[in-house]
């Protein structure tokens, strides 16, 4: 369920929210591994548009892809010219992007899956939905749309609450973990749940579990991957 995007039998390495962070990026993906970048490649960083470039490198040379973080959706719409929030640091990555990068972030954002199923493996940026295991996302990405919804709400955004917690940013359930089936794990970012540097691990009650990749880098925090072996 790969779609081809993933060599078959590859061993793969999964990198966690980058958010700008360039030079850690770099180091990240010097491996001989197939590359599965979690999403949200800009934003809050020193550099999101040499993130950008180093991952375009990378698919070129068929050696990795990104899945589609809501980071990377809001600056899709903005350089398309809809009317959204821009917070700072979308609007420092604005101001950095050269205007020969402007076309190809576009097609690669909209070719960007918002999910990928490796047998029992289910990569995806913010939260798991039970739909991700009967079938591939629609692609391309509808980007200019105003808002999404359904799964591809849930791939994006997680599971809100309607809360906004005391640093200002949406409270997020995690009650999507416990219909994790058994036997599959489901690996993302989004929020970041661990301040030590290492991906938190957590189970479910339906017997999955989930890995949180996403470990503060481009915000202060660090930049987190995880090496798989070929599944079989």
């Amino acid at each position: 369920m790969s779609q081809g995007l993933v060599p078959s039998g590859a061993p793969v390495r999964i990198i966690g929210d980058v958010h700008g962070d360039a030079r850690a990026f770099a180091h990240a993906v010097a491996t001989e591994r197939f590359v599965i970048q979690l999403g949200d490649l800009v934003d809050y960083g020193p550099d999101s548009a040499a993130v950008l470039t180093t991952m375009f490198a990378l698919i070129d040379a068929g050696r990795g892809l990104f899945l589609l973080g809501n980071h990377d959706f809001k600056l899709a719409q903005v350089l398309l010219g809809r009317a959204v929030a821009t917070a700072p640091a979308l609007l420092a990555t604005l101001a950095a992007l050269p205007a020969s990068m402007v076309p190809r972030t576009l097609d690669e954002i909209a070719a960007a899956p918002a999910w990928v199923q490796l047998g029992s493996r289910v990569f995806v940026h913010a939260g798991f939905h039970s739909a991700m295991l009967e079938g591939p996302p629609p692609r391309p990405t509808p980007i200019a749309a105003g808002r999404i919804d359904g799964v591809l709400a849930r791939a994006l955004y997680g599971e809100p609450t309607g809360r906004i917690q005391a640093d200002g940013f949406p409270e997020r359930s995690l009650r999507w973990v416990d219909r994790i089936p058994q036997g599959i794990t489901v690996y993302c970012g989004h929020d970041q749940r661990s301040r030590d540097g290492r991906p938190y691990v957590r189970k479910g009650r339906g017997g999955g579990s989930a890995v949180f990749l996403d470990t503060g880098a481009g915000k202060g925090g660090h930049l987190s991957w995880i090496d798989l072996p070929p599944e079989g």
